[in-house]
């Protein structure tokens, strides 16, 4: 029986599939506490719900990078063999940028989803940081790239469109203040990020861009980080008013809130599973289901928002399961 991402995706089915959760920290007790709630999340959900992205950028003291590197590496290479660890390294015009990638691709990359590189401003920069990471030994890590200026978002898509990227991020602090004060600081703000034209713009360039190209868009912090309301409803209209997949965490009481916000409900995983089941059943010939037509095209929609259920934890129909099981991977089932 052919596998609904075979007959639905084509092509598409090996495309990028990340965790709706990228969770950032940069102290080592933070990072290692980081990495044991990513464990026991793990265990609770039955599958890996959010990425652990330790940071070189922000999390290393000045004067003290390469002993951070090595810290990072360390704690990278003694990660749990299901984890998924990251490591934001400094932007490609930093003295430490070729230390960080040489050290930390150099040694960990069998054990690194993904390097993320900051304040990216074109694609010569993706091309200098692909060179690093190729003259590390790491041939096959992807790129993660954070857009953090209006010049830059001009040219999202030709980001998007190398092959080494596989996600882009939106860098909200930076852009705003790269305006000179154009852009008032609430812009920066849980209401002004989702109200104020230019930002709006940028966030909805950088998704279009990810989407035109099968990369992943992730979403800028939020600040108020003890406001669980404010996160949940940034991350809600993130996903589904702006089209990003996935966001960023700057505490671990974020992760939960992005999680369910980025959950489908209950009642739509309950609805795409009876349509995928029917359309299986008609060998995926077109189907009328409550009243409605449905063909390949909604099979798709309705695929892809298993596929997310799975990504954020939910239970899933016994049925359903037995397509998400063949990797290995397990899945809390429905009560």
């Amino acid at each position: 029986m052919s596998h609904p991402r075979d007959v639905l995706l084509g092509a598409q089915a090996g495309g990028v599939s990340l965790p709706v959760c990228d969770h950032y920290s940069g102290v080592e007790v933070r990072m290692r506490k980081s990495l044991q709630l990513q464990a026991e999340m793990t265990q609770e959900f039955g599958t890996c719900v959010f990425d652990v992205t330790l940071d070189c950028e922000d999390g290393a003291p000045v004067g003290g990078e390469s002993e951070h590197a090595a810290l990072v590496t360390e704690l990278a290479l003694g990660a749990a063999p299901e984890a998924r660890v990251g490591v934001r390294v400094h932007p490609v015009d930093h003295p430490s940028f070729q230390a960080d990638v040489a050290t930390i691709a150099g040694q960990a990359a069998q054990r690194l989803t993904h390097i993320m590189v900051p304040k990216v401003e074109s694609v010569a920069d993706v091309q200098m940081a692909e060179l690093a990471l190729m003259r590390s030994g790491a041939k096959n890590l992807a790129l993660h790239v954070l857009i953090e200026s209006p010049a830059a978002v001009h040219r999202a898509f030709d980001i998007a469109a190398h092959p080494r990227v596989q996600s882009i991020s939106f860098g909200l602090m930076d852009f705003v203040s790269a305006h000179g004060g154009a852009i008032p600081a609430d812009g920066m703000g849980i209401q002004g990020q989702f109200t104020h034209p230019l930002v709006l713009r940028a966030k909805l360039e950088i998704a279009s861009a990810c989407h035109a190209h099968g990369k992943v868009p992730s979403h800028s912090v939020v600040t108020e980080f003890k406001n669980t309301d404010a996160i949940r409803m940034a991350a809600q209209k993130a996903a589904r008013e702006l089209g990003y997949t996935r966001m960023w965490s700057i505490h671990p009481d974020q992760i939960r809130p992005i999680l369910e916000a980025m959950a489908p409900s209950e009642a739509q995983i309950e609805e795409a599973s009876r349509i995928i089941l029917a359309a299986q059943a008609a060998q995926w010939a077109p189907i009328s289901h409550a009243g409605q037509l449905h063909d390949r095209a909604s099979y798709r929609f309705f695929w892809q928002l298993i596929e997310r259920a799975h990504q954020t934890g939910r239970p899933l129909p016994l049925e359903i399961q037995g397509f998400l099981t063949g990797s290995g991977i397990h899945h809390r089932p429905a009560p």
